[in-house]
């Protein structure tokens, strides 16, 4: 972390407030002194309710930064955070219906959802990778042939697996689910010989399976996935000023703590994700 936090000391400067024109979202946030923040409750160590019943998690702690930020912006005190649980099915439309002013949980940024909704600056990188029982014998992902696949429906994860097992000429079956917890519970009932995700939320997934030793990481990555916040698309004014609000703290000692939290015992930051906060802290 040292490196990591060296870095950060050599970006950091005063947090400048600069004025724009108020339109959209963010004269209503200005004027009803309130932000909606859609997250997911499923998406460990991203997204998710604490015992609490409390949305925490990496993005939503960027994004409890970005609200005191944006607070500062518009000159207000006292701006009131509605969260609001999304799913994976529903987040995009959350927003794109503007029923949600962003949501913070671990949505890959893509050009097809682009027709849809605007993304802000990459807050995190992970890969698809594949989950199997370390008994199945299965070392590598071309091993899956004659297997079982589970992934969530409508996710970058089920087109990165798709496309690896066409590209690699795997025949595999694919099992879509509806979540994380459906298709670890597939694989632990034997359902499924393998379940497809992120591969830092299934990391997440730890903690609620019996053995977690019982459990094998592939080494492959079969996608990149540039995660982001979703945001109204057209509104290139909340656009701006949640860009800034992450500028102002991936140049300040706020990264650290915020990965140190959620990541710290992973050790440093990848040097691509390094990279990530370094470009995101763009200058005023």
């Amino acid at each position: 972390m040292i490196r990591f936090a060296a870095a950060v000391a050599l970006l950091a400067l005063p947090a400048l407030v600069y004025p724009q024109a108020l339109d959209g979202a963010l004269k209503r946030i200005r004027d009803t002194k309130t932000v909606t923040i859609a997250y997911r409750t499923d998406a460990v160590p991203f997204s998710f309710n604490d015992d609490k019943r409390q949305p925490t998690g990496y993005t939503v702690d960027l994004c409890k930064r970005i609200a005191a930020s944006l607070e500062q912006q518009l000159k207000i005190q006292g701006l009131k955070v509605n969260w609001m649980a999304a799913t994976s099915a529903n987040r995009i439309e959350l927003v794109a219906k503007k029923q949600a002013d962003m949501e913070c949980g671990a949505t890959t940024a893509t050009l097809s959802r682009m027709e849809q909704v605007d993304f802000s600056s990459v807050v995190f990188i992970d890969g698809t990778g594949v989950l199997v029982r370390t008994d199945s014998g299965v070392k590598a992902f071309a091993e899956l042939g004659g297997k079982r696949v589970a992934v969530i429906a409508g996710t970058t994860n089920e087109k990165a697996l798709n496309e690896t097992l066409k590209k690699r000429l795997v025949s595999a079956t694919v099992v879509t689910v509806k979540n994380r917890e459906e298709g670890l519970a597939a694989l632990e009932g034997g359902k499924v010989d393998g379940f497809a995700s992120d591969k830092l939320l299934i990391m997440g997934l730890a903690g609620k399976v019996k053995n977690a030793q019982a459990y094998t990481m592939l080494p492959e990555d079969l996608s990149f996935e540039p995660l982001a916040i979703v945001l109204p698309r057209g509104d290139a004014g909340l656009r701006l000023a949640v860009n800034r609000a992450l500028a102002q703290i991936y140049r300040s000692p706020g990264i650290v703590e915020v990965f140190g939290n959620w990541f710290g015992a992973l050790g440093n930051p990848t040097p691509l994700l390094e990279a990530i906060y370094i470009l995101g802290a763009i200058p005023e």
